[in-house]
């Protein structure tokens, strides 16, 4: 069709940049339907709890360059459920709670991964969806967090059965500041913020601590502290969220070396 060979070389080179296009296109759209697979989703409140309305304060969502996906600005907390296949689990339940320095919920590399790998393993997964401190949106911003993490443990529990898991191998797992999340819940189950008629046991029965944001005295991580407490808080509020302060013979915790 081409006698020209320039026009030739010009109309194969189009055709393999359409090509590349296409299976990049592809590609994207598989790794997309593979991370965000999952098997239910839970919504935690029916009411969400000390909550207030705020104009233009919406959820949305980004892709990183690496391709991982963050959430912010959640007002609607949930779980989204990942179950091992048929006949490998082992009853044990883990709630995930992505990092972020709770400014953002970073979805792929610290959610969908994580879930996909305890699957594997033969664990029920819980994605935790968790909102970040607003004092636009929460009445207290210092409690909105632990009240879903809380929320959700509860739920796993008191839906045991549904989800084929044991009602008392229950745990929570958090990276970076959820790993901060996950080390609250795990060490103020007494500081119960949450509505609980049945009074559900809120304590993990374990906590997996991958390089969690742990204090937040003298070797804090400053844009996690100031997102949860705010730039002047009070002493008594970064010694009750400086959690290894806070742990008892009553904690329960499997933790990772690297900390902050």
């Amino acid at each position: 069709m081409f006698n020209n060979p320039i026009e030739n070389l010009f109309s194969l080179n189009n055709q393999c940049s359409r090509m590349k296009k296409s299976m990049s296109m592809f590609m994207m759209l598989f790794v997309l339907c593979t991370v965000t697979a999952q098997d239910k989703i839970v919504k935690l409140y029916q009411q969400v709890p000390s909550s207030k309305q705020a104009t233009g304060y919406a959820e949305s969502a980004d892709t990183a360059a690496d391709g991982n996906i963050r959430i912010k600005n959640i007002t609607d907390p949930e779980m989204i459920v990942f179950y091992p296949k048929k006949g490998k689990s082992n009853g044990a339940a883990v709630v995930i709670c992505p990092g972020g320095g709770y400014g953002i919920v970073s979805m792929t590399n610290e959610g969908y991964s994580i879930a996909q790998k305890l699957n594997e393993n033969g664990i029920t997964a819980f994605i935790l969806k968790y909102r970040l401190p607003s004092d636009g949106i929460m009445v207290d911003k210092t409690i909105g967090p632990l009240q879903d993490a809380q929320q959700a443990l509860k739920l796993v529990r008191e839906n045991a059965t549904e989800y084929h898991t044991d009602a008392n191998k229950v745990g929570i797992m958090g990276f970076s500041a959820g790993g901060h999340l996950a080390s609250t819940a795990g060490t103020h189950f007494n500081q119960v913020v949450i509505d609980n008629p049945k009074n559900t046991n809120l304590r993990p029965d374990f906590m997996v601590l991958v390089y969690p944001v742990i204090s937040f005295g003298d070797y804090q991580h400053k844009g996690t502290r100031v997102h949860l407490i705010g730039t002047t808080p009070s002493a008594e509020l970064v010694n009750l969220y400086s959690n290894e302060l806070q742990v008892t013979g009553y904690t329960n915790y499997i933790s990772s070396p690297c900390s902050r």
